[in-house]
């Protein structure tokens, strides 16, 4: 998108302001929160518990999964500019550390690598309190404009 807008980062405020006092969404269910919201880049974290384990007694890569998709695309939504919406296309994750459930903290960094007309990629790193890599990703969004 060639225009600089701040409409799909306000109106990811209000969307997540919205599910947080109605007590919806996939943030309220895992109990994300946002750290940052910009344009072009989010921050969510969310603390470990046993209920996100694996049968190995790990955190299972589906909530890390959510995590970054949650992160890269609402990156994304940072971006668009009015009356746009917007759709995970692709995800692919890496995992690269095992994620004990034992109340720890993951912080996920979501940025937008372009943002153009139809398509968005982006990338996304979550790290546990001591900073660790625990897992990346990249995805790629289709970006809907609105109605002319």
């Amino acid at each position: 998108m060639s225009v600089e807008t701040t409409a799909g980062l306000v109106q990811l405020k209000a969307l997540m302001n919205a599910g947080a006092e109605s007590g919806t969404g996939i943030g309220h269910l895992l109990g994300m929160t946002a750290e940052s919201l910009e344009p072009g880049r989010v921050v969510f974290s969310l603390t470990t518990k046993p209920a996100f384990g694996n049968p190995l007694g790990t955190v299972h890569g589906g909530i890390l999964s959510t995590l970054l998709d949650s992160a890269m695309a609402c990156a994304v939504h940072t971006s668009l500019p009015e009356g746009a919406s917007y759709t995970t296309l692709e995800l692919k994750v890496n995992f690269v550390r095992a994620v004990p459930t034992d109340g720890g903290r993951l912080t996920c960094v979501g940025s937008t690598v372009h943002s153009g007309r139809r398509v968005a990629t982006t990338e996304g790193r979550i790290t546990d309190e001591a900073g660790r890599l625990v897992a990346h990703g990249t995805s790629t969004c289709m970006v809907f404009q609105p109605a002319q």
